[in-house]
C-alpha cells in the first residue's frame, strides 16, 4: 500500500466507505486561515468542535499531539490534529512541529482502524505551518500506510 495522489479538493473525498479528512491545527485556538476556511465553508462542526476544545482545554486533552474527530456527514469526518505551535515563524522555526505530526497520525491510524476509514488530507502542515512534505510524508507512510490505512493526498487545482 502506498499514499495515493490526486488532483482535486481534500474536502471531497474520493472514496467509498468511511472517510476521514485529516488536517494540522495549532495551539492557540486560532481556525480562518488555510485549508479551515474549505472545511468551514463545507461544514461547521469541525470549527465549533476545535474551538470548544480549545476553550475546555483546562479540562481535556488538547495538546500538541492531540486529535479530535468530528462527524460531519454520513461516512464522513474530519481530524482536528493539533501539530503546529503558535502560527508564526520565530526563533524555534516554523510552527510546525514534526513530532506532533507523528503523535497525530498514529492516533489517527487507531481511530481509521476500527471503521476500516480511509484518510484524505491536503499535503499536511506545508502550507501556514511551514513544515516540508519530504519530512512530512514519511510520517505519513510510517504512521498510516505501515498502518494498513489508505492514505489520499490532494493536491488542489
Amino acid at each position: 500500500m502506498t499514499i495515493r495522489y490526486i488532483q482535486g479538493d481534500a474536502t471531497r473525498p474520493q472514496a467509498k466507505g468511511e472517510k476521514i479528512i485529516a488536517h494540522v491545527c495549532n495551539d492557540l485556538g486560532g481556525w480562518g486561515k488555510g485549508f479551515v476556511v474549505a472545511i468551514s465553508k463545507r461544514w461547521p462542526g469541525p470549527e465549533a468542535a476545535y474551538r470548544a476544545w480549545h476553550r475546555e482545554r483546562a479540562r481535556n486533552d488538547f495538546a500538541l499531539g492531540a486529535i479530535q474527530v468530528v462527524a460531519v456527514e454520513p461516512y464522513v469526518r474530519v481530524a482536528n490534529m493539533v501539530a503546529q505551535r503558535g502560527m508564526k515563524t520565530g526563533s524555534n522555526g516554523p510552527p510546525i512541529r514534526y513530532e506532533a505530526v507523528r503523535a497525530c497520525l498514529r492516533k489517527l491510524a487507531a481511530a481509521a482502524k476500527a471503521p476500516g476509514a480511509s484518510v484524505h488530507m491536503p499535503r499536511i502542515g506545508c502550507g501556514l505551518a511551514g513544515g516540508k512534505w519530504e519530512r512530512i510524508e514519511p510520517i505519513v507512510v510510517e504512521e498510516l500506510v505501515a498502518a494498513g490505512v489508505a492514505v489520499a493526498v490532494y493536491d488542489f487545482g
